[in-house]
C-alpha cells in the first residue's frame, strides 16, 4: 500500500511588478519564514517525487519566481536564488524629473534677466527723455524768438497729458523764460506761450504760485492795456489763465487786486450773446473762483458786475453759475446792499424760486433770499411784494430737501416780521405778538384742543389766518395751473377745511 505524505506546503503569492520599479521584477510573498519554506519544498520534493502534477507545479513554481529582470537571465537558476531575493527588502526608485528641478532655475535666471533688461531699458528711456527736456529748456533760453516759440510749442504739448513732465519741466526753470515771451509782440509767440503755461498750472498747485510770482499776472495785464488792442485769441487765452491760476487760494487776492476783474466783466459783456463760447464760461467760472474771497467783494462791486447777472439769469446755460457768484456776493454787507438795489432783482430771484426743472437752481436762489431775509427788513418787505409767500409755500412742497429747509426758513422770518407788524399797528405788547403767530398757545402744546371763537380770536391772530388762507389758495392755484387741470377743478372738502381752519402752526416747518 502505498504510503501518502500529507502537503501541507502553504499557498504561495507571486507579488504583482511594482508600478515604481523600473523592470519587471516579481517579489515573492511568503506568511512565514525562509527555512520553514525551505523545510516545506524538501518535504514536498521527498514526498511524491514520482507525481507529475507535483513536478509540474513545483517547475512552474520556480520559473515564475525565479525569472530574472534584464539583462538577459542566465541559463541555471537555483532554488536558493530564488530564496535570497525573497528575502531582499524591496527598493523602491522614484523617477528623478530632472526636466522639472533644472527648469525651475532655468526659468527663474530667465526671469531675472527679463526683469534687469526692462529696468535697463526704462532708466535708459528716463534719461534719455530727462536729456530731451534738458535742450527744450535750452532751446527756450536762446535768444532767436522763433527758436523759443517752437520751444514753447513743444511744452505746450508735452504738459497737456503728463503730470511728469509739468514736474520735471518746472524744476528744469521752463517758467520764467515763458513768462518773459510775454513780452513779444508776436502774437503767435504770446499765445504759445500762454498755453504753455496753462498746461503747465494743470493740477499742480506749485507751478501756479511760481507762475503767479514770476510776473505772469502783470504782464498778461499789460497785454490787454497795451495801445494795440490784444487779438481774441490772445484775450481768450489769458482768461483761461486767469481761470486756471485764480483755482489757488493765495493767488485769489492776488489777481483780484490787480484789476482782472473788470478785464473778466468786460469779456463776459461782451460775449454775452454767444452761448457757446468757451471764453464766456471761463470768464464766469473765473469770478466765481474769485469771488470765494471775501477781499475781492469791493472790487466786484465796483465793476458793476451784479446787475448784470441778475439781468442775465433766465440764461439756463450760465444761471446756475450766476447764482452761485450771488451767493458767494450775499456773505458781505456790501454785496448785500448791491443786490438789494439792482433793478428788478427781487422779483428775478422769487421768479426762480418756481424753476422746478432746475433743483439747483432753487437751492441757491433760496439761499440768496433767506441770507437777504435775515438781515434786512428792508429787504423782506420787496420780497413779499414781489409775491414770495406762495413761491416760498409751493417749494416747501414741491422742492428738494435742502430748498425746503431754506423755504420754511424765510417763511418764519416772514411770519416774524407780520406779528411785528399788526402788533405794532394795534399798540399792543410786541412780545405777545410775536410769539403768538410761532409758538402758539401752551394748551396746544401739550395736544389740548384749542378751539378759539371768530369774535374772541385776537386781531394779530386774524391777520396771520387771513395772511395763511390766501397763500394757501394761491398755491393750489398754481398747482392746478402747472398740473393742467380744467379750470372748474373744485378742491377736496378736506382741503377747504384746511383752508378755512389753518393757522400758521399748520405751514410745514
Amino acid at each position: 500500500m502505498a504510503k501518502y505524505h500529507r502537503n501541507d506546503v502553504g499557498s504561495v503569492v507571486l507579488g504583482r511588478p511594482s508600478p515604481t520599479t523600473s523592470g519587471n521584477h516579481f517579489r515573492l510573498c511568503t506568511a512565514f519564514s525562509a527555512a520553514s519554506f525551505r523545510r516545506k519544498i524538501f518535504d514536498a520534493m521527498s514526498c511524491g517525487s514520482s507525481s507529475r502534477h507535483r513536478q509540474q507545479l513545483m517547475q512552474e513554481m520556480i520559473y515564475d519566481a525565479v525569472r530574472p529582470p534584464p539583462p538577459p537571465p542566465t541559463s541555471t537558476t537555483t532554488i536558493r536564488s530564488v530564496l535570497e531575493q525573497s528575502n531582499e527588502p524591496i527598493k523602491t526608485k522614484r523617477p528623478v524629473k530632472n526636466s522639472i528641478n533644472n527648469g525651475k532655475p532655468d526659468k527663474l535666471a530667465d526671469l531675472l534677466n527679463l526683469e534687469e533688461a526692462e529696468s535697463d531699458a526704462e532708466t535708459t528711456k528716463k534719461v534719455q527723455a530727462l536729456e530731451g527736456l534738458k535742450r527744450l529748456v535750452k532751446e527756450l533760453q536762446m535768444e532767436k524768438e522763433e527758436n523759443k516759440r517752437a520751444a514753447a510749442s513743444r511744452v505746450r504739448l508735452l504738459t497737456k497729458d503728463d503730470p511728469e513732465s509739468r514736474v520735471t519741466l518746472a524744476m528744469l526753470g521752463t517758467i520764467p523764460p515763458l513768462v518773459a515771451m510775454l513780452d513779444f509782440e508776436d502774437s503767435n509767440s504770446q499765445i504759445a506761450a500762454l498755453y504753455a503755461l496753462l498746461n503747465l498750472g494743470i493740477g499742480n498747485d506749485q507751478n501756479k504760485a511760481a507762475i503767479v510770482k514770476a510776473g505772469a499776472v502783470h504782464k498778461m495785464l499789460k497785454l490787454i492795456e497795451s495801445p494795440n488792442e490784444p487779438s481774441q485769441a490772445v484775450s481768450d487765452a489769458i482768461v483761461a489763465n486767469f481761470l486756471g491760476l485764480s483755482a489757488l487760494d493765495s493767488n485769489k487776492l492776488i489777481i483780484g487786486s490787480s484789476g482782472a476783474i473788470p478785464f473778466l466783466v468786460k469779456t463776459l459783456k461782451i460775449l454775452d450773446k454767444q452761448s457757446g463760447c468757451q471764453a464766456r464760461h471761463d470768464a464766469l467760472r473765473a469770478l466765481y473762483n474769485l469771488s470765494i474771497s471775501p477781499s475781492n467783494i469791493p472790487f466786484i462791486m465796483e465793476s458793476d458786475l451784479i446787475p448784470f447777472l441778475v439781468n442775465a439769469l433766465g440764461d439756463m446755460d450760465v444761471s446756475e453759475r450766476i447764482l452761485s457768484i450771488l451767493s458767494n456776493v450775499v456773505s458781505t454787507p456790501e454785496g448785500r446792499k448791491g443786490i438789494s438795489i439792482a433793478p428788478e432783482a427781487f422779483p428775478i430771484l422769487v421768479d426762480v424760486l418756481n424753476w422746478t426743472d432746475s433743483p439747483g437752481c432753487q437751492e441757491k436762489a433760496s439761499y440768496i433770499l433767506m441770507v437777504m431775509a435775515h438781515k434786512a427788513y428792508r429787504d423782506r418787505q420787496a420780497m413779499i411784494e414781489a409775491g414770495i409767500v406762495s413761491s416760498l409755500l409751493e417749494l416747501t412742497l414741491l422742492g428738494s430737501m435742502l430748498a425746503q429747509k431754506r423755504a420754511s426758513r424765510i417763511l418764519e422770518v416772514l411770519r416774524v416780521d407780520k406779528g411785528k407788524q399788526v402788533s405794532g399797528n394795534l399798540g399792543g405788547n410786541t412780545s405777545a405778538a410775536v410769539s403768538a403767530p410761532i409758538y402758539g398757545s401752551s394748551a396746544n402744546q401739550y395736544g389740548k384742543d384749542c378751539l378759539v371763537e371768530e369774535g374772541m380770536m385776537s386781531e394779530e391772530k386774524k391777520a396771520v389766518k387771513l395772511l395763511v388762507q390766501q397763500s394757501l389758495q394761491n398755491n393750489m392755484k398754481r398747482i392746478v395751473n402747472r398740473a393742467n387741470l380744467p379750470q372748474d377743478f373744485a378742491p377736496s372738502e378736506h382741503l377747504k377745511s384746511l383752508t378755512a381752519s389753518s393757522t400758521s402752526k399748520s405751514l410745514p416747518f
